[in-house]
């Protein structure tokens, strides 16, 4: 038998090395991988017959869907966003999915999205919990705290400067004025002693730097910095989520306000400590206790919440690969 593992098709500026974590959670379960196959191509696959784990968040081209007939898929962790929902799933892409029914999903919004359908579905959570495979084998941290792109969805340069119509956009929206916001939040919620000794690390990388062997090179990399870390604080759900595999305290930074971020969440913020921000109200919220400004000195444990989904999808996905 043949092994797939998805990559993922680059940004106009950049490709989000999130994506490739996602893989290798599907990768850690496979004797070998055979080949690469591009989430967007999925329907282009003409190799021998070969399984795939389909996990993670669908798609940028729900045009090119459905998969190739030459792919045995396993649908588990699978988001079907809000966006792309009504054109994905069409007759011919609800017929595809009733094939492989019941479909593992990552949220409860495909979990009910899929069953308006009448396509059999069940919440699994993320494949990103079974990362447990790259925590360090010693106790103790190295006492870094690593700030992974914190509320990345708030206005900022890079989004604003892109060019001449993302810059219209952001004068009209008055965008351009609040540049600043995510910073005035972060100084509210921890001291200024955490903000200036942490690191800061982006999970979007620039296009056309790196091959797909680099590109997981780089999310192992990463996931052996987080592993390793006295704390994370980020928006990014794979970091957050890792993190919880890894046994890495985390704090999760929730500042989404649109469905097609919200709709992805569902399920997923409960199982770490969140603290929600919202933008237009300035309020502040967090499902565990906050006194005061958040300092490096916090003593963070991580919920066990996720044990349960990390083992049901160790062996979900050990039952698929081990079939004949």
């Amino acid at each position: 038998m043949k092994y797939s593992i998805m990559t993922y098709a680059e940004g106009d500026r950049w490709f989000n090395i999130g994506d490739y974590v996602q893989s290798l959670a599907a990768k850690q379960f496979l004797p070998q991988v055979d080949s690469y196959i591009n989430r967007e191509c999925l329907g282009q696959y003409t190799g021998e017959p070969s399984k795939i784990i389909l996990n993670g968040w669908f798609t940028h081209h729900p045009e090119t869907w459905v998969p190739a007939d030459n792919l045995i898929p396993l649908f588990i962790s699978l988001h079907i966003n809000s966006t792309v929902a009504s054109r994905m799933l069409s007759d011919e892409g609800l017929a595809y999915l009733k094939k492989y029914e019941p479909i593992g999903c990552r949220d409860h919004f495909t979990v009910r999205l899929l069953e308006s359908k009448g396509v059999k579905a069940y919440f699994t959570g993320c494949l990103t919990l079974t990362l447990d495979s790259y925590a360090k084998k010693e106790s103790g941290n190295d006492g870094k705290i690593y700030i992974v792109d914190p509320l990345y969805g708030f206005p900022n340069k890079d989004r604003i400067f892109v060019n001449t119509k993302s810059f219209i956009k952001g004068v009209i929206k008055g965008d351009i004025l609040n540049m600043n916001s995510s910073n005035e939040f972060m100084q509210k919620i921890f001291s200024k002693s955490l903000l200036d000794q942490a690191e800061y690390i982006k999970q979007e990388l620039p296009k056309d730097t790196y091959t797909e062997d680099e590109k997981f090179l780089l999310a192992e990399e990463l996931l052996r910095k987080y592993s390793t870390a006295k704390l994370v604080i980020t928006s990014r759900i794979h970091c957050a989520l890792p993190c919880l595999a890894l046994g890495t305290p985390v704090i999760y930074l929730n500042g989404f306000e649109k469905e097609f971020d919200a709709c992805r969440m569902e399920g997923l913020s409960d199982l770490f400590h969140t603290i929600n921000i919202n933008r237009k109200t300035k309020e502040i919220s967090s499902n565990f206790k906050i006194s005061g400004l958040i300092d490096e000195n916090i003593e963070l444990v991580n919920k066990l919440d996720y044990l349960a989904l990390a083992n049901k999808l160790k062996t979900t996905v050990n039952g698929f690969i081990n079939q004949n």
